[in-house]
């Protein structure tokens, strides 16, 4: 009786799993393993929530086999392999920087007893790193790389066993609890791979058809909302693409969107495998020499954007949003990151950890790279002029102003679009809203005559 181990990750799922497959060909049994990793973890907040729940769903799907412990993940996992004489170790390969490190310490750590780590697969449709010019070069530019993408293809998913032999504890009793907790799921679903599948095929047949036209409005909510199943693996790309590509509406405008979102966060995984360092530093060194504002002053302006009370409606609509929800929409998020780059003056690292710290899809490359698209240090090729207008992008993006109401009920007296300027209205500021903490015209002149003087255009 052969064992191998399953070592889950950010692939919280049974269906078109790689790695799975790759560990049930390879012995008689298999032993599902998650290892409650410190260093992930040390945050805490409501990703550790979510991850709990969609462990308890993954757990359900097992029958209860999962094996959850908490620790170094090398210590852990050879420690089991050696229980239970397993010669491999199979996971889905990691792209992130600490992953890659994490794993190869395992590796080692295993390959030290004589055993494996087989890598089978990748959370994405194409594996970062495998998409290159024809000079064997990665793209630093979002569309020929999507164009290449969609060029490169992607297998068809992969079905789930239809008989797995899940091994038993090895230490009957001692493997942890997993506690979804009131909310781990949060809006938009409940947590696990049925619920990611259903969800999909929810949107794949009532908002596909008008993603297109209204994918940019937080006020109706049309969204995927797949972003949070991706993070965590219950859902894989590859089955997306392939129901969509069956799909009546795969040729709509809605469905090039979709798929177009999807090439996004594709990219910027490519982008994250290839330069490890753009993860917390600025992808391109053209802007070196910004200048940010920091202290004191700074400290409570920031305070103010992370409390949703800036004075801006649409920007405070999207904060209170994130504090509340664990979520954003994608628009919104370009916009509350504009305002604290270039309205605040503040480095982008500052803001994108605190998305890290109040996403429940806070995912690394995704989160990071689109911050340094929004302050012109990342992967877009002419960047330097956009500075978003937080009460023009509101008009446009929520032209009844319910969005803001729906977030902001200082404002709920303001009807239509007047929600978004308060200061117009002679009530506007009756209900407790604050004024704004800065003027965003002089503040977007500001930015630019910083920017020239970092490219070296002024005195």
């Amino acid at each position: 009786m052969t064992i191998s181990i399953l070592w889950f990750r950010r692939d919280l799922r049974l269906a078109d799993h790689p790695a799975l497959l790759a560990a049930v060909d390879s012995s008689d049994e298999v032993l599902p393993v998650f290892v409650r990793d410190p260093v992930l973890l040390a945050r805490g907040g409501v990703r550790a929530e979510r991850l709990e729940a969609s462990l308890a769903a993954l757990s359900a799907d097992t029958g209860g086999a999962l094996i959850v412990r908490t620790g170094e993940p090398a210590a852990v996992i050879a420690e089991l392999a050696e229980t239970v004489g397993a010669d491999q170790v199979h996971v889905s390969r990691e792209s992130t920087p600490y992953g890659r490190r994490r794993d190869d310490r395992v590796r080692r750590a295993l390959a030290g007893d004589g055993r494996e780590l087989v890598e089978t697969g990748s959370p994405y449709a194409v594996g970062p790193g495998r998409v290159l010019n024809k000079s064997g070069e990665p793209y630093r530019v979002f569309t020929p790389f999507a164009r290449a993408w969609h060029d490169h293809g992607w297998p068809e998913p992969g079905d789930r066993p239809d008989d797995i032999s899940w091994a038993a504890d090895p230490d009957s009793g001692a493997s942890e609890d997993v506690d979804p907790g009131p909310g781990g799921a949060g809006r938009g679903g409940e947590a696990g791979e049925q619920a990611a599948l259903a969800r999909w095929r929810e949107f794949l047949h009532e908002d596909l058809t008008s993603y297109g036209d209204q994918r940019d409005r937080p006020d109706l909510d049309t969204t995927s909302r797949l972003s949070v199943h991706l993070k965590y693996g219950e859902i894989h790309p590859r089955t997306i693409l392939a129901e969509l590509a069956d799909h009546p509406g795969s040729d709509s405008e809605g469905a090039r969107r979709f798929v177009t979102e999807l090439a996004w966060r594709e990219f910027y995984a490519d982008v994250l495998w290839h330069r490890p360092r753009s993860a917390w530093r600025d992808l391109r060194d053209t802007l070196e020499g910004m200048d940010y504002d920091e202290g004191p002053e700074t400290a409570a302006l920031v305070e103010a954007w992370q409390q949703g009370l800036t004075g801006y409606p649409f920007v405070d609509a999207g904060m209170r949003q994130l504090r509340a929800e664990g979520w954003m929409h994608n628009r919104v998020r370009m916009v509350t990151a504009s305002f604290l780059v270039k309205d605040l003056h503040v480095w982008w690292p500052s803001g994108a950890r605190y998305f890290l710290d109040h996403l429940r899809d806070g995912d690394l490359a995704s989160n990071n790279h689109g911050w340094q698209w929004v302050a012109g240090t990342g992967t877009d090729a002419s960047p330097y002029f956009r500075v978003f207008n937080p009460v023009t992008q509101g008009v446009k993006f929520d032209p009844d102003g319910d969005y803001v109401r729906r977030w902001i009920p200082e404002l709920a007296h303001l009807s239509g679009a007047a929600a978004h300027e308060p200061w117009r209205a002679a009530d506007g500021y009756d209900h407790g809203y604050p004024e704004r903490i800065v003027d965003h015209a002089e503040e977007r002149r500001e930015t630019l005559r910083r920017y020239d003087r970092a490219r070296g255009d002024g005195s």
